[in-house]
């Protein structure tokens, strides 16, 4: 069973950064892709960015490309996102997407996601 958590988010100043962190569990972590997608109050949940396996390809949203940064490390079983140059419109509740087939900017109907984690951009 994978379980993901994810840390790292909190209140910043437009222009700021924040790194989000999530962590598996329970599985083998270099079997899976990984992703980062977000939802804004009222709004459907919208792909972030992804990174392959071995973390040698990412994949990006246009509104991101530029400022977020995916990566992973595999001994430590966990993802990050580092958000530079944070906008208002990046305030969301940011889930961690884990899969056993590459669908993004989709998420693939059998994936796992974990509980979310507020970041807040003040203007």
């Amino acid at each position: 069973q994978v379980q993901l958590v994810e840390s790292g988010g909190g209140s910043v100043q437009a222009g700021g950064s924040l790194r989000l962190s999530c962590r598996n569990s329970d599985y083998a972590f270099t079997r899976l892709f990984m992703g980062w997608f977000r939802q804004a109050p009222g709004k459907e949940r919208e792909f972030v960015a992804a990174i392959s396996m071995t973390g040698g390809s990412t994949f990006y949203s246009d509104s991101v490309e530029d400022r977020f940064t995916v990566s992973r490390d595999n001994a430590k079983i966990t993802m990050y996102l580092q958000m530079n140059n944070l906008k208002p419109e990046d305030t969301a509740v940011y889930y961690c997407n884990a899969a056993t087939k590459w669908t993004y900017p989709q998420a693939h109907a059998d994936s796992y996601w974990g509980q979310g984690t507020q970041v807040t951009v003040a203007s």
